[in-house]
């Protein structure tokens, strides 16, 4: 019960709190308590050390890459191990214990984050925020909160500053960076002329961002940008015209083999999916609290690489002219979505068959009557397979027979996450629904499971 607490607790409790009332409660035993169980009448003081020594070690290995960002959770932790500390002489049976907690203290290496970066600190491009003809060249990697990043902020006649940000930087500080760079004075900065952020899509759609939101970078869509104006310019804002001409035919798919874009499709997809944080369910979803945002950086990242694989394959079949050549890229497009099953990469393999299942795609029925019988057999399995009938049966028997490392159709995990948590409640009647408590912590073990094992 324990374990499945410390998993899920982010989904229905602040972690400030959680802190506090593992802080309050568990070093002197339970408060309002009449005394100590009976099991604890002898030698109570070694029990409740190691009580606390259990719960404490349990939270550092969950939350290694979260404590890092915490200021409140580095807080207590490093006055819950100095206590410990103190006792050392008194406790000699905690030796082992006590080892495991300090290497684990060093290995999350808590401390306050400092504001002034390292010297040699590695500044990350945000690659979906850049003009696209840009993106194409830079290499893409995950992100954590803490990660200092480049990012474009465009201007009302489509210039653009480029500044140099943390990822879970606030409205407030952007805009302070776009005012430097600008070299707006403070004077008139304060008056009504002063900058707004807003994100404009290429539809037109556009939103003010409030100043003290945080981590707008991993809420903006993949054709979102961030423009910087002031309330007079806001309405005559529009999209950026489009940045790439494509030219029917002129694409490296035609001559990449099929096992090399497999091969790097799953290893991108996998570092993603390696550095998603274990607990990003209902209460950190992608329209939660900042801290929500925080830690669903990676999954945002990985749900729209999802969506842009869809696009992609849709997209290079019907800029494909030629009725053979067409017929070839289809083909090639079913044996990379084998070759991703094969190495167990089911997102870009679901992708992939949902992109040939377009509407578009579908009727190109000459292209897919020149394809031979082989390779229609073989989608006409890929559909069974990707079939949701009975809640994507099928799809849940293969993946139940693979071994890890293997990277899940996360769409359907976070389906599975938000059904348990809306569908049924955590607290009835004053008490708490240990069932649904068990439920989700299975879903979090699934994943800790998949990824339990390093990608050849």
């Amino acid at each position: 019960l324990l374990d499945d607490i410390v998993l899920t607790h982010s989904l229905f409790l602040p972690t400030e709190r959680f802190l506090q009332q593992l802080h309050q409660q568990y070093p002197g035993g339970r408060r309002g308590a009449p005394g100590p169980p009976p099991r604890w009448e002898e030698g109570a003081g070694l029990q409740r050390k190691r009580a606390v020594l259990a719960v404490l070690l349990h939270f550092l290995e969950t939350y290694k890459g979260l404590l890092q960002e915490e200021e409140s959770a580095g807080k207590v932790i490093k006055e819950l191990y100095l206590l410990i500390m103190k006792d050392t002489s008194l406790y000699h049976d905690l030796e082992d214990e006590i080892l495991k907690l300090h290497q684990l203290v060093e290995t999350v290496e808590l401390k306050v984050a400092d504001e002034t970066p390292p010297p040699n600190k590695q500044v990350k491009p945000l690659f979906r925020h850049f003009r696209r003809i840009d993106s194409c060249l830079q290499t893409r990697v995950a992100f954590r909160g803490s990660d200092e990043i480049f990012c474009r902020v465009y201007l009302p006649d489509h210039s653009y500053v480029t500044i140099r940000s943390r990822l879970s930087a606030s409205v407030q500080d952007i805009l302070a960076s776009v005012t430097e760079k600008l070299q707006y004075s403070e004077e008139q900065s304060a008056r009504e002329d002063a900058l707004i952020l807003v994100t404009m899509a290429s539809s037109g759609e556009k939103a003010v961002l409030q100043p003290s939101e945080e981590c707008v970078f991993t809420t903006l869509g993949i054709n979102s940008h961030l423009f910087a104006c002031t309330r007079d310019t806001f309405d005559s804002l529009v999209p950026l015209p489009e940045e790439i001409q494509v030219v029917p035919g002129d694409t490296e798919i035609h001559r990449a083999e099929p096992e090399d874009v497999a091969n790097h499709l799953t290893a991108f997809h996998w570092e993603l999916f390696r550095c998603i944080h274990e607990v990003w369910g209902p209460g950190g979803s992608r329209r939660g609290s900042v801290r929500g945002r925080r830690e669903t950086a990676n999954l945002e990242l990985l749900l729209q690489r999802c969506s842009e694989v869809q696009h992609w394959v849709g997209t290079e079949l019907l800029l494909c002219e030629g009725l053979g050549k067409r017929a070839h890229l289809l083909k090639k497009l079913i044996k990379i979505a084998a070759i991703c099953k094969q190495n167990q990469d089911m997102l870009s393999f679901y992708a992939i068959v949902i992109g040939l299942n377009n509407a578009a795609v579908s009727r190109l029925r000459l292209t897919w009557e020149k394809l031979p019988g082989k390779f229609k057999n073989l989608f006409r399995k890929f559909e069974n397979l990707t079939d949701p009938c009975r809640n994507h049966k099928t799809y849940r028997e293969v993946l139940a027979k693979m071994k890890p490392p293997l990277i899940p159709f996360v769409p359907l995990i976070l389906k599975d996450l938000t059904f348990l948590h809306e569908g049924s409640k955590t607290l009835l009647d004053g008490l708490v629904n240990v069932e649904k408590l068990h439920c989700i912590a299975e879903k979090v073990r699934t994943v800790r499971k998949y990824r339990s094992r390093p990608l050849c």
